[in-house]
């Protein structure tokens, strides 16, 4: 009886042992897989910017690799389901106060227009000068790990060490002296003042980047060239000499490649969805596909509405 009782104790001590450990184990496992946090609300639209399939206007809309880049600012508190696999459409919202904006490491970026025919989107960094207004500007930069590369924007630096013809990148001169009309016309601007320069200064410190490139950190280094501001022009206007009329903004492509899982064309479906007044977005943390509508969501469409989810998404980039 006394080793029949020595056993058995023994025997409790070791599945206590073990039901500890297993909890323990539980615990750690439901901290390591904590659910994401609730996707925001899904719109259509940002400020007077429609939102289409790549776009989202943040966490669960969209693409997600183009999340946390794009993200639809406002100063209203946006609208969410308490359940993370509900991402609801807000039947009214404020959109005076929306802005679409680009963040990189460099900085944020409002968005002015996106051109979905040509995967073309135009940022109007606050801190680049124009004629209205000329001022030092930081860096301009994009992340290497996200889907934007510079698009068919015109460079102009100003305020440059003389002379800029001796701007050099990788043993090649930079400046396309085809264009120094265009920095004459820059040095009409009164407001060249601000950077210390008089009007109808020498164009021997402007200099049009063309093309321009990128560093190795996705900066466009100002300090490293030695100038003191970047004008973007994306369209010169009827009057291409008079830099009042010129469409200031930086343009940018968007790559598509890879938005397609292996077995699914996202984009087919997603216009399915947006046909049917559905926003397409994805559900985590497997980031599955959602054709989010007001009544519910959808795999495919609004009219199938709370259909079961399969199709997944890429994963966004890191």
């Amino acid at each position: 009886m006394k080793y029949f009782s020595s056993f058995t104790q023994k025997a409790i001590m070791i599945s206590t042992l073990f039901l500890v450990f297993s909890l323990n184990s539980v615990t750690i496992l439901a901290t390591i897989e904590s659910p994401p946090p609730a996707p925001t609300s899904c719109l259509n639209k940002c400020g007077s910017i429609p939102l289409k399939y790549p776009f989202g206007a943040g966490f669960g809309c969209g693409s997600p690799r183009f999340y946390p880049s794009i993200t639809c600012s406002s100063s209203s508190p946006s609208k969410s389901s308490s359940d993370s696999n509900i991402i609801t459409i807000p039947q009214d919202h404020e959109q005076e106060d929306e802005q679409l904006i680009l963040t990189t490491h460099a900085g944020t970026y409002p968005i002015t227009s996106i051109s979905y025919e040509t995967s073309t989107l135009t940022i109007n960094p606050t801190q680049m000068s124009t004629c209205l207004s000329m001022h030092s500007s930081p860096n301009f930069g994009l992340d290497w790990s996200s889907p934007f590369q510079l698009g068919p924007s015109l460079f102009i630096l100003i305020g440059c060490h003389p002379p800029t013809s001796a701007l050099f990148s990788k043993g090649n001169p930079i400046c396309d002296a085809s264009y120094n009309h265009l920095c004459a016309s820059l040095h009409s601007c009164p407001s060249i003042l601000s950077l210390g320069l008089p009007i109808y200064s020498s164009t021997d410190t402007c200099c049009v980047y063309s093309p321009a490139n990128l560093n190795a950190k996705g900066d466009l280094d100002i300090n490293a060239l030695k100038c003191a501001s970047y004008v973007s022009v994306v369209s010169l206007g009827d009057i291409p000499t008079d830099p009042n009329r010129w469409e200031y903004g930086l343009a940018l492509k968007y790559n598509q490649v890879g938005l397609d899982h292996i077995n699914y064309n996202i984009e087919m479906i997603c216009n399915a969805c947006e046909k049917s007044d559905g926003v397409c977005g994805y559900s985590p943390p497997k980031n599955n596909f959602v054709c989010v509508c007001k009544n519910g969501n959808s795999s495919s469409d609004c009219y199938n509405v709370n259909n079961q989810i399969l199709v997944s998404c890429d994963p966004p980039l890191q």
